[in-house]
């Protein structure tokens, strides 16, 4: 199946197979699979880290050139417990990435990612270098300090009503440090305050990602309850314990996966994971494509985003059915 003209989303497909599979004695992560079974092998990595794959991922990858596979990851969504926060860390989520590989009988995959996806694709090709066919990154998040820092205290500098909306529902005394007063929230006792926190993040976070402020659409996404409660939860986890990363890890060590095909779709005016990062990858990895998408902000509900993205997963699909015809052609070695 071609890409339509405008790159639009492919048609609604439904999932060939789904599952729960147990990771530990604790968390069972959803998963399931869709297209072609015979083709290209696709994983695509949610951000959040609680935000959970939703069906209309399905519709990125042409159907009749990838397998298409989609999970929740620890505490997200559809996998249990929701929110969770025990056993929960990046390189846990990398384990659990090799687990459904194996059960799925992948040899490789690509791996597609947006946002905390993206830090969890590079986590993952680093440790699995030999399991990655390539990598496309949309959104890139590098989990560094100033990366979490920004999300507090500079987005407000392009958002102050959201940031403002954020921080006023918190009383004043407890202002200066906002993670931690979320924190107590998020994590206490009372159900009713860490729905109410859970939602004040999430709008935060949705209202930032978009270019074009449509508040109708955060207020349409905020109604998802088990996405808003993992989001708001385990974002604040992982950032208080800084992603579970040595500070500049997935730059410091990217001679790694160097040698890996990498297209980067990254926009222009993205607030939440501001282009420096994206760049920063493409400059230490040679070979690496990197798109921007100028009319556009964080998600990729937006029309550059889309577009470009599935360009780039195009280009893959038409370059390793190249590769696959000039190996044939070749004849055994």
């Amino acid at each position: 199946m071609n890409a339509p003209s405008d790159f639009s989303l492919f048609p609604p497909i439904e999932a060939r197979r789904t599952g729960m599979l147990p990771v530990d004695a604790l968390h069972t992560i959803y998963w399931e699979e869709c297209g072609n079974p015979d083709g290209i092998p696709v994983v695509y990595l949610h951000g959040g880290p609680g935000g959970g794959a939703s069906p209309e991922k399905r519709r990125w990858f042409d159907p009749d050139s990838y397998r298409i596979i989609l999970f929740d990851q620890r505490g997200a969504y559809r996998s249990t417990p929701l929110a969770e926060v025990r056993a929960n860390t990046t390189q846990l989520l990398v384990d659990d990435m090799e687990v459904l590989r194996k059960m799925l009988g992948v040899e490789k995959w690509l791996l597609a990612g947006g946002s905390w996806g993206t830090t969890l694709a590079l986590a993952y090709a680093q440790t699995c270098p030999d399991r990655c066919l390539g990598l496309i990154l949309r959104g890139v998040f590098l989990g560094t300090s100033g990366e979490i820092d920004w999300f507090f205290d500079g987005m407000r500098r392009f958002f102050p009503k959201a940031h403002a909306d954020f921080v006023c529902w918190l009383p004043e005394e407890e202002r200066t440090d906002l993670l931690a007063a979320y924190e107590r929230r998020l994590f206490g006792e009372d159900e009713d305050a860490r729905m109410e926190a859970a939602r004040y993040w999430f709008k935060y976070a949705e209202a930032c990602s978009l270019l074009r402020h449509d508040p109708q659409l955060v207020e349409e996404a905020a109604k998802n309850d088990p996405v808003v409660l993992g989001v708001g939860r385990l974002d604040a986890f992982y950032f208080r314990n800084r992603m579970f990363l040595e500070e500049d890890q997935l730059v410091r060590t990217i001679e790694r996966i160097a040698h890996l095909p990498l297209m980067m779709v990254q926009g222009g005016h993205d607030v939440i994971a501001p282009p420096e990062s994206a760049y920063r990858v493409h400059r230490a990895w040679p070979g690496s494509v990197l798109h921007i998408a100028a009319e556009a902000g964080h998600s990729p509900a937006e029309p550059a985003i889309r577009c470009k993205l599935i360009q780039a997963l195009e280009q893959f699909k038409r370059e390793r059915r190249f590769d696959a015809q000039m190996l044939e052609a070749s004849g055994p070695v």
